[in-house]
């Protein structure tokens, strides 16, 4: 209770405002967590932010809301009854590169690296301040906006990205990516050869002032890997000590 209080009291209305008048809606956001409390402090975080929010207490609601009507992103919590977040965001993944950010009070990096190779956008752990939840929100659907509000084709190779259309294809055939692999693997289509660093990719597809381990990269960079060799390629190459780049070749 205290913890919740205190999250509350960082957003606390000014006591001279007048509700969210004038707000101007930004999104459509799914809260999943079978903590009410937790949907509470998510929502109004978000909804301060300017966002519409609708909350799920569990998998199941989760996916039926997700069937009815997709959000722009999903707050996933990992640990839900019955079906997991996992299990969630597996279930989405098989159709759909809707962003999903996990919320959970596992901290453990193995944790981290699981939800990141199963799809998610990002990780925010418990507790957490609602103010870097809502950073870590804004920063995935400005990546998502930003490539829907774009038109250039790249391609290198057999490798075309399309950023308009969010589509990405080697040798003609579709790679479905999220949007943080997509907009990695567009950072490395940006100059094939060159050697990125860990660092450069994090602000490329975070942008400044987030802390993203080493680990978390690698394991953007191997889902990346692994959609590509399904289609017989090995385009990105480890640099090791250093980070990664693209294949001058590609064919």
């Amino acid at each position: 209770m205290q913890n919740r209080c205190k999250w509350l009291h960082e957003f606390a209305m000014p006591s001279c405002g007048s509700g969210m008048v004038g707000i101007e809606v930004m999104a459509s956001i799914l809260v999943v967590d079978d903590d009410g409390h937790i949907r509470q402090v998510v929502r109004y975080a978000l909804e301060r932010a300017g966002h519409t929010v609708r909350e799920a207490k569990d998998g199941a609601e989760a996916l039926r809301s997700v069937q009815e009507q997709a959000p722009d992103l999903i707050v996933l919590d990992i640990v839900l009854p019955e079906d997991d977040g996992l299990a969630v965001c597996r279930d989405i993944r098989n159709n759909s590169r809707l962003p999903i950010i996990f919320l959970s009070s596992r901290d453990d990096e193995l944790d981290r690296v699981i939800g990141l190779e199963l799809g998610a956008d990002d990780y925010v752990t418990k507790p957490f301040s609602p103010r870097e939840l809502v950073a870590r929100v804004a920063a995935v659907l400005r990546r998502s906006e930003a490539h829907e509000g774009e038109s250039e084709v790249r391609t290198h190779g057999k490798l075309s990205m399309d950023v308009g259309r969010h589509r990405c294809t080697w040798a003609g055939q579709e790679v479905t990516l999220t949007v943080v692999e997509f907009s990695l693997l567009y950072g490395l289509l940006s100059a094939p050869g060159r050697v990125f660093e860990r660092g450069q990719l994090v602000r490329q597809v975070y942008g400044h002032g987030h802390y993203i381990t080493d680990r978390t990269v690698d394991s953007h960079v191997r889902r990346v890997r692994k959609k590509l060799a399904a289609l017989g390629a090995d385009a990105v190459e480890t640099v090791y000590g250093v980070g990664y780049r693209l294949h001058e070749g590609c064919d």
